[in-house]
């Protein structure tokens, strides 16, 4: 994992890593987008999916940025329903999973993490093409995207701990009762349009779609849920999820890269 890319965690963080300070994608990870689960790959495939994997890593730009709000868990949404404010800015974070991950927080750090419009584009044109290449090149930008997210989220728990804070596990909108319909203010409070070109669609889904925001609450003293992970169980998108199809989940990562 990378070292502090951020001179203090209360300063706002533009992170655009040079080549040499890039993530490597993990090709495990990326198997696991593809539904892997042990078959044996044919020299061709194996040639394919590097070919991918190459492809992606040069075509992506990855930018992130992170800020750090305090938190208003006293707040109430347009219902009166207990919400998570943050201070200073306009987002509420409505619904139960995210309350209990945010109430005894003393910050949160928002984040946000792209590959770029080339991936898009590539994504894009390669969706009129050969279909295999398409989902190969598909699961290496997912793979790819949750690889340099996991470097902002690693960054943010030393730069917590270096500031006496500790940390939970990253949230974002769509996990649990969580409604999307955070993002475009979560993108305003981080300036992320002008800083990482990402947008909300007005589905509020971001574009790029290679994109992750995500939120880690910072806690004075103990955290005790903080190695706990999402569950299934909170999880809208359950009866329908391809992961669990495949007997296993969104967030479990692969063993090894």
């Amino acid at each position: 994992m990378a070292s502090t890319v951020a001179p203090s965690l209360f300063d706002p963080l533009a992170w655009r890593p040079s080549s040499d300070g890039a993530p490597a994608l993990s090709r495990s990870e990326m198997l696991r987008y593809l539904g892997y689960s042990g078959q044996e790959l044919d020299q061709d495939l194996q040639q394919r999916i590097e070919d991918a994997a190459a492809a992606v890593v040069a075509d992506a730009r990855i930018c992130g940025t992170r800020r750090v709000f305090p938190v208003d868990a006293s707040a109430l949404d347009e219902q009166g329903e207990p919400c998570i404010a943050l201070e200073g800015t306009c987002v509420r974070l409505r619904g139960r999973d995210i309350f209990r991950h945010l109430k005894d927080a003393r910050y949160a750090a928002l984040i946000c993490c792209t590959l770029g419009m080339q991936t898009e584009r590539r994504l894009r044109a390669m969706g009129a093409g050969d279909a295999l290449d398409a989902a190969l090149y598909d699961a290496a930008c997912s793979a790819y995207a949750e690889d340099a997210v996991e470097i902002l989220d690693a960054d943010t728990r030393e730069a917590g701990l270096a500031n006496g804070l500790n940390a939970n596990w990253r949230f974002s909108c769509g996990y649990g009762d969580c409604p999307l319909d955070a993002q475009p203010a979560i993108l305003a409070a981080l300036n992320a349009q002008r800083l990482c070109g990402i947008t909300a669609t007005p589905t509020n889904l971001l574009l790029p779609s290679k994109s992750i925001t995500c939120v880690i609450g910072l806690f004075e003293g103990p955290v005790h849920d903080a190695q706990t992970r999402p569950t299934c169980s909170i999880c809208r998108l359950r009866p329908s999820c391809a992961f669990r199809a495949r007997g296993t989940t969104c967030y479990q990562k692969a063993s090894a890269h």
